[in-house]
């Protein structure tokens, strides 16, 4: 696929259509000149083309890219008419056609007349082959000859010959390029790909989708050339699986220079005289934009001779103009270079740079100096400039940047142990903002193992590395350490009560009752007082807000509001941001989506206006989650792939974002994908000791396992998240974990569940514990949730219009709450039962009977339409089956544009089809047919869908006939 050349590919079809025409693309190597060209090519079917290719020799051989391509044109002329008799002229020359070609003329003693002999012979024979394109590629390196021959064709072009010229433009100006100019040609300049044109390439070369970080990283090394683009990602490729690589910009900075472009580069560098070369490794020292007056100091030349050999370095492509600086044409270019200067030269370099940056004008450059300090070998200096650099970072809200600096400040061997417990606390502060976490870790806990620490800067380490934990995903550990800190800490009130407000978050560990966590916030909220911070009390109060929310409690709504129009929250905008974000997910593990949604915004809008990037992954599961939930679900399960793949730099994030992806899939399916997911999520959360993935993970496998008939499954699922539920002291969050253990047991206990009374009294004490828990809550999914076991109790006791009230209230309930996928299921239970019921009583022809059919097949029907809005496959195909087995007619299209095929598989979901029977995986069909994964999935679901299969485990039965 041709990335950003649009506009020019569009020219040259333009120009090629309306012959003659002359046309030169001219660019940089790499640039994308012969790509250009071929996609031109691929795209003119039918049309006669010849391509000829200059070769770099120090004697090109006259008219060779021209004759080559001459050559191509043998079967062409053995079927052709007479040709011109000067053409014979050639047969000297291309004795490989010789046999179809006039007999060569007498030879004429004036070598300029037999020159232009030849000349006149050449474009006899490509008026002969017209209409034709004529390709010539890298006509710099070409001789003098072709040249004024091509001078020559541009004053005598046959009526239907277009030609296409390609030249580097790092070889200065083409001599030739004058001579056209005069002729009515055309001139095509190709420049460097943009960031956006940058990702979308390496997007395609890696089939994955990049994050910010990683592309930008890329532009920046590459400059957007494409040539180079393409090595570096190849060179990554052979380190790392290409779906790890968009997670792992640090490879970026530490890529061995590809081999091709080292020696393109350093061939380039060798054209210079030594007084350039010079310059230019000092150039390389300073960076990839050299200040021309630290430059002359660095090398004791005068200004012209620098001015000289930068112009030169210019001319051969190493570096470019831009925004009126010179600079290196890309990182890489800067990186060859400087790699060329010996090491030792290097380091003298570097603190000569250095002495000159300290005795410029204005500030201390304390991260300039920082830098060429550590590699000219002195640490000290190094040390002292990446603190100061790390301040100033800290200063302007740049943690990442601060943590980077502390990080190689600690990597010093002969650090004082003072210095070391100095720049150990500042990273613990920094890196948790930072996104240094697996850096920061280990470095806090050797400290802590190894040093023998005051009680508060214990305290204050054990609290930062607690903190780092917890945002690496060790939900257990990092609880723990923070715990751990408290004891610590109870001389300094104020990071007392932050510790204490971070133990009181209910959804971020197990084995911790919500009255634990109200206690810590009881204790959080006397430290803040104690410590007469008004910041240290926000916090507090957002804690509580927190707290309570996540329990439903309707009390939240006004603290939470109180704080939105607090000025001193207003003036915070990193606790604004990350308060709204948290509260917006709580709103969303209640059901409230349309608080979620406003919270949302908030964040975000606070999170851009600040600059806080640390938040950006967060905004974006967050994002997801409420798209999720109001039925958005276009495209999401793309963004949630990313959002959990190799890319993700928060471990707790990813972890939801798997949850979310596999709470989709078990609506649109694989099933078998979506069970593999939440079993992972399961596993993760359990070894981490994640309470909230793993509540809601246990509890969708369970309404999964359902719908595929292992019930058994199901109540153990259920069981287990039922445990974490009480442990939690969390109703809120079991609601739907006690519907899903009720259903499950009314399978196992037969029909009605009265049947079996130790089945029925369980299911009965279930639904009072979960009432007795969501009594006041303020969360209509659980709410729904009641109502709706208490619906199943009171049909398997024979009172099927109590359950027909109460399932319809539950129905009502997340309706008003804006929450579609779960208003469809609860419109199918409901038009389930009461297609039962018409059936049951057999009734269809009564008028009870009559009714209840109806009403339950027009429920059925909404369903059906919900379901389909969001692409919800596998529910599709349960619901159809549910309609077809009662009778109902089932409307069709039922979902909006146009029907794929109906109900019948086409050609390529059949192929699929029958590979998956065959027992193949997503990856071994997408192998074999040539498809992204993605694809093959999509054909799945869509089979599944027609055929009315809830699980590709159905498909091993299946019998597909050439009629189908």
């Amino acid at each position: 696929m041709l990335i950003g050349r649009r506009t020019e590919l569009a020219l040259l079809h333009t120009v090629i259509a309306a012959p003659p025409s002359l046309t030169l693309i001219e660019g940089e190597a790499g640039i994308g000149k012969s790509r250009l060209v071929a996609e031109l090519l691929s795209g003119l079917a039918g049309t006669r083309r010849l391509v000829g290719q200059c070769e770099q020799l120090q004697e090109p051989l006259p008219l060779s890219p021209l004759l080559d391509s001459f050559r191509l044109a043998g079967d062409e002329l053995a079927r052709a008419c007479p040709l011109n008799p000067v053409t014979g002229a050639l047969a000297p020359l291309l004795p490989e056609i010789a046999e179809h070609l006039p007999p060569p003329l007498p030879a004429l003693p004036d070598q300029r007349a037999e020159r232009h002999r030849v000349f006149r012979a050449a474009v006899a024979l490509l008026e002969h082959l017209s209409p034709l394109v004529l390709v010539l590629e890298d006509v710099h390196w070409a001789d003098g000859g072709t040249h004024d021959f091509l001078a020559f064709l541009a004053s005598h072009q046959p009526r239907g010959l277009s030609v296409i010229l390609t030249a580097r433009t790092d070889h200065g100006r083409l001599p030739l390029r004058g001579a056209l100019a005069r002729a009515t040609s055309r001139f095509v300049s190709l420049s460097p790909l943009g960031p956006p044109e940058v990702e979308q390439l390496a997007a395609n070369i890696l089939q994955a989708e990049l994050p910010r970080t990683f592309a930008a990283s890329l532009y920046e090394k590459t400059g957007g050339i494409p040539f180079v683009v393409e090595e570096v990602l190849r060179t990554l490729l052979e380190r790392l699986p290409a779906g790890e690589i968009p997670g792992r910009p640090d490879m970026l900075a530490d890529l061995a220079v590809p081999t091709v472009l080292r020696d393109v580069v350093l061939q380039r560098l060798s054209t210079l005289d030594d007084a350039a070369q010079e310059i230019l490794g000092a150039a390389a020292v300073l960076g990839t934009t050299p200040d021309e007056r630290i430059l002359a100091e660095v090398t004791g030349r005068d200004a012209a001779r620098i001015a000289r050999a930068l112009a030169a370095a210019q001319a051969v492509g190493l570096l470019h103009e831009e925004d009126g600086q010179c600079r290196f044409r890309h990182a890489l270019a800067r990186q060859i270079v400087y790699e060329s200067v010996p090491v030792s030269t290097r380091r003298w370099l570097h603190l000569k740079t250095a002495r000159a940056l300290e005795s410029g004008p204005g500030p201390r450059p304390v991260a300039r100096l920082a830098h060429h300090f550590r590699h000219a070998g002195r640490t000290a200096e190094f040390v002292d400039n990446a603190e100061a650099a790390a301040g100033t970072a800290l200063s302007h809200g740049d943690d990442a940047t601060a943590a980077r600096f502390l990080l190689q400040a600690l990597e010093v061997g002969e650090l004082s142990r003072e210095a070391r417990v100095r720049l150990a606390v500042k990273l613990g502060r920094a890196a948790v903002d930072g996104l240094a976490h697996a850096e920061a870790v280990p470095i806090l806990e050797r400290l802590l193992t190894t040093e023998p620490l005051p009680a508060p800067l214990r305290g204050e380490l054990c609290f930062a590395l607690g903190r780092l934990l917890r945002q690496h995903g060790e939900a257990r550990a990092g609880y723990l350490r923070i715990e751990e800190a408290v004891p610590d800490l109870g001389d300094r009130p104020r990071l007392l009560s932050r510790a204490l407000a971070v133990l009181a978050a209910p959804e971020t560990v197990v084995d911790r009752h919500v009255t634990e966590h109200a206690a810590r916030c009881d204790q959080a909220e006397e430290a803040a007082r104690r410590s007469g911070d008004p910041d240290a009390a926000i916090a507090v109060r957002i804690a509580r807000a927190s707290l309570l929310l996540e329990q439903g409690d309707p009390a939240s709504w006004r603290l939470i509001d109180d704080l939105l129009h607090d000025d001193r929250l207003r003036t915070a905008p990193r606790e604004h941001a990350r308060a709204c974000l948290n509260w917006a997910q709580a709103a969303l593990h209640i059901g409230r989506l349309q608080r979620a949604e406003a919270l949302l915004a908030e964040g975000r809008h606070v999170a851009d206006q600040a600059g806080y990037l640390r938040v950006a992954e967060v905004v974006e599961l967050v994002t997801a989650a409420v798209d999720h939930a109001a039925g958005r679900w276009d495209g999401l399960a793309d963004r949630l792939r990313r959002l959990s793949g190799a890319a993700a730099t928060f471990a707790a994030a990813s972890l939801d974002s798997r949850l979310l992806h596999g709470t989709l899939l078990a609506a649109t399916g694989p099933a078998e994908e979506a069970v593999s997911c939440l079993g992972q999520v399961i596993a993760v959360a359990e070894r981490v000791g994640a309470v909230w993935p793993l509540i809601p993970a246990r509890t969708v496998l369970s309404r999964l396992l359902l719908t595929l008939g292992d019930a058994a499954g199901a109540a153990g699922h259920a069981t287990a998240a039922l445990a974490q539920v009480r442990a939690k002291g969390a109703w809120v969050w079991g609601a739907e974990t006690v519907l899903c253990l009720v259903d499950a047991l009314e399978v196992l206990d037969g029909t009605p569940l009265t049947d079996t009374l130790s089945g029925a009294g369980r299911a009965a004490e279930l639904v009072d514990e979960l009432a007795a828990g969501i009594s006041d809550a303020d969360a209509p999914p659980a709410q729904a949730a009641l109502l709706t076991a208490r619906a199943v109790l009171a049909r398997s006791g024979g009172s099927a219009e109590e359950a027909d009230r109460l399932l319809d209230a539950a129905r009502t309930t997340l309706k008003d709450a804006g929450l579609r996928y779960e208003e469809a299921l609860a419109a199918e239970r409901l038009g389930r039962w009461r297609c039962e019921r018409a059936a049951a009583d057999h009734g269809r022809l009564l008028e009870d009977g009559g009714r209840l059919l109806e009403d339950g097949g027009r429920l059925l029907e909404d369903a059906l339409r919900l379901y389909g809005s969001l692409r919800a496959d596998r529910d599709i195909a349960r619901v159809t089956r549910i309609m077809r087995q009662n009778g109902v007619s089932i409307p069709y299209p039922w979902r909006g544009g146009r029907p794929s095929h109906g109900r019948t598989l086409s050609s390529r979901e059949r192929e699929v089809a029958l590979l998956a029977a065959g027992g193949k995986t997503n990856q071994e069909i997408a192998t074999e047919l040539f498809l992204s994964r993605r694809t093959v999935e999509s054909h799945i679901s869509s089979a599944l869908r027609k055929l009315g299969y809830l699980s590709r485990k159905e498909l091993a039965a299946l019998q597909l006939t050439a009629d189908e």
